[in-house]
C-alpha cells in the first residue's frame, strides 16, 4: 500500500471555502435547534461505530469479522460470481472510497481478512489529496469520531473487494470530519477534484450526506456542484449512500430529525447514482427464500433514506417516472443493495459492481443514470433489475415512501443481479 499526502494546501483550502460560500441574495434555510452549538456529527452505522476503541490491525480485523459474520456472500447473493467465472473480476478497474480520516492500515486489514475467506490480496492504495490527515489521538481529533471513519473505510473496502476482488481500491482520506451543512465538504469536492485531474478513478463511493436544508440555502449547496460535473465530464461514475434516517434526516445542531420529510445530499444531487438499502433473505447455501425488501429497523434508529430533493428539479432523464414521483424535483434512490447496516453499505457494494462493468467495458462508464432510467429499468429482468415491491422507510413519525410493483421513490427500480446487469450496462452504453 502506498500512502500519499499532497503539502501545502492550506492556502487552496482557504479559497476552496469561500467558493463555497452561500450565494449572495439566497434565501434562507428553515433554522435548527441549538444554534451556535458544533455541527451534528456524521451518522454511522452501528457496524461502523464498534471500531471505536479498535486501536491495532488485529481488532480492526476481530471488529470487520463480526460485523461480517451475520452478512450473507454479497458476490453470491448477486450472482457476480457467474462473471468471476467468465473473467470478469474488476481487473484493470479502479474504485475509491471518499471518506474522512480514512485507516493507513486498510489494507493490512483487509488483506488478513481476506485470507481469511478465500479472497485475494487487495491492491489498495491510500492517498491524503486535501492534507496530510491526523492520527485518532492527535490534539483536536474527536478520537471516537476518527474512529468511527476508520470503520467505515474498512467496511467500504471490504464490500468493494468481496464484489470486484481484482479491482484496484483507492481510499482517498481528508483531514476534516464531515458533519451536518458544509463543514468537511470542501475538502471532499477537492479530493474529487485532485482524483479527476490525476486520472486516478473510474468510480467514486460516497458514504457520507448531510440534510438539504442544514445548507444555508438550498442554492448554496450547488456551489458543491463543480468538482462533481468536472468528474462526470472525464467519464467517472459516482455513487452515493441515500442515507439511513428514512425520509427525514439530522438537524444541523442536533440532536434530533426533523419532523417532516427532508432529502440528503449527495444522495439528491442528479450527478450521482443514489444507492437505497435492501435486505436479503437467503439460506445457508445463498438461495433466496424470498424477494428482498427495503430496510427499516426504525426501532434501532435507521431505515433506508428516500425522497425527494428541494434544490435540484428533476432530470430529464426522470421524466418517465414523473407520474410515480408526482414531483417536478429529482427522486431518490435510483437503485438499491444490500443495506441491513446503512447506506454506506450499498453504495460500495454497488461500486463493486461498477467496477466489473469498468472491465467488461475497457473503459470508464461516466454517468449511468440515464441509461438506467431509459433502457435498463424499462426492461426489468432483461437487464438485470430485480423488482422490490415490499418495504417503506417510514421513521421518527414521518410518514415515508412505500415499494411497489416497478419503479417507486422507495427502492428506485430495485435491485441488481449482477450477471446480467453488467453486460445490459455495458451494451447501453455503447
Amino acid at each position: 500500500m502506498r500512502l500519499r499526502a499532497v503539502s501545502g494546501l492550506l492556502a487552496s483550502t482557504t479559497l476552496l471555502v469561500t467558493a463555497f460560500a452561500a450565494p449572495a441574495g439566497a434565501s434562507p434555510v428553515p433554522s435548527t435547534p441549538n444554534a451556535g452549538h458544533q455541527p451534528s456529527k456524521h451518522h454511522f452505522s452501528a457496524a461502523a461505530q464498534s471500531f471505536v476503541g479498535a486501536d491495532t490491525v488485529q481488532k480492526r480485523v476481530a471488529k470487520l469479522e463480526a460485523a461480517m459474520a451475520s452478512l450473507p456472500k454479497e458476490s453470491t447473493a448477486y450472482n457476480a460470481t457467474k462473471l468471476w467465472n467468465a473473467g470478469i473480476t474488476g481487473a484493470g478497474s479502479t474504485v475509491a472510497t471518499l471518506v474522512s480520516f480514512g485507516d493507513d492500515k486498510v489494507k493490512q486489514v483487509l488483506d488478513t481478512y481476506s485470507k481469511n475467506h478465500g479472497l485475494p490480496p487487495a491492491n489498495v492504495e491510500v492517498i491524503q489529496p486535501s492534507g496530510p490527515v491526523p492520527a485518532c489521538t492527535d490534539p483536536g481529533v474527536d478520537t471516537a469520531t476518527c474512529q468511527g471513519w476508520g470503520g467505515e473505510t474498512d467496511l467500504d473496502v471490504t464490500m468493494m473487494h468481496a464484489m470486484a476482488p481484482n479491482a484496484k481500491i483507492i481510499v482517498a482520506a481528508t483531514p476534516v470530519a464531515e458533519t451536518q451543512g458544509f463543514t468537511g465538504l470542501p475538502e471532499m469536492m477537492h479530493a474529487v477534484d485532485y482524483m479527476t485531474e490525476h486520472k486516478l478513478v473510474d468510480v467514486i463511493s460516497m458514504s457520507f450526506g448531510t440534510t438539504e436544508e442544514n445548507f444555508p440555502s438550498f442554492d448554496s449547496i450547488k456551489t458543491l456542484d463543480p468538482a462533481l460535473d468536472r468528474a462526470s465530464k472525464a467519464g467517472i461514475t459516482m455513487v452515493a449512500s441515500s442515507g439511513d434516517d428514512g425520509p427525514t434526516g439530522g438537524y444541523l445542531y442536533g440532536p434530533g430529525n426533523y419532523p417532516y420529510r427532508v432529502a440528503s445530499w449527495p444522495a439528491s444531487d442528479p450527478r450521482v447514482t443514489t444507492l437505497g438499502g435492501t435486505q436479503l433473505h437467503l439460506d445457508a447455501n445463498g438461495n433466496r427464500t424470498k424477494a428482498d425488501d427495503v430496510v427499516n429497523v426504525a426501532d434501532n434508529g435507521f431505515s433506508e433514506g428516500a425522497g425527494l430533493s428541494k434544490a435540484y428539479a428533476r432530470p430529464n432523464w426522470q421524466d418517465g417516472v414523473k407520474k410515480i414521483t408526482g414531483s417536478k424535483m429529482r427522486s431518490f434512490p435510483d437503485i438499491s443493495m444490500e443495506g441491513v447496516y446503512g447506506t454506506s453499505q450499498s453504495a460500495p457494494l454497488f461500486a463493486g459492481v461498477l467496477a466489473l462493468a469498468v472491465q467488461a467495458k475497457h473503459g470508464k462508464l461516466g454517468q449511468i443514470n440515464p441509461a438506467l432510467y431509459t433502457k435498463l429499468g424499462p426492461a426489468g429482468t432483461k437487464a438485470g433489475i430485480v423488482d422490490v415491491t415490499e418495504g417503506d422507510n417510514s421513521q421518527d413519525g414521518v410518514v415515508g415512501f412505500t415499494a411497489a410493483k416497478g419503479f417507486d421513490i422507495a427502492s428506485g427500480w430495485g435491485t441488481v443481479d449482477a450477471s446480467v446487469f453488467v453486460p445490459a450496462l455495458v451494451k447501453a452504453l455503447r
